[in-house]
């Protein structure tokens, strides 16, 4: 897994450890850096209201989020534990939706 560093170019990653922090808007991808979850995991947390991107961006867009929020985030122990949750939940109900997914039975394939 590449680090937030590694992913950027060069001259942009110059440019940031000059100023020592992150950059003001952040991707779904590095939010997922910073709150440790997985990009896939960042929609999860926008359905359930617990990430705002910035604007009024198009559902298929591409969406920013204020860095300044989200490093305020990863001190709030409460809306860490909603979080982790919401993303929790949602995976379980897939797989259990996944698993009651009628499977065709092989056997009977071909006689």
């Amino acid at each position: 897994m590449r680090t937030f560093m590694q992913s950027m170019k060069d001259d942009q990653q110059k440019f940031l450890a000059l100023m020592g922090k992150l950059p003001a808007r952040l991707v779904a991808e590095q939010v997922a850096w910073v709150l440790n979850c997985q990009p896939h995991d960042v929609p999860i947390l926008v359905a359930n209201r617990l990430l705002k991107p910035l604007g009024n961006p198009p559902i298929n867009g591409v969406k920013f989020f204020a860095a300044s929020d989200v490093l305020g985030l990863i001190d709030d122990r409460a809306w860490l534990a909603k979080a982790t949750n919401a993303i929790t939940q949602h995976w379980q109900q897939k797989n259990e939706k996944a698993r009651h997914v009628e499977k065709p039975d092989l056997l009977s394939v071909g006689n």
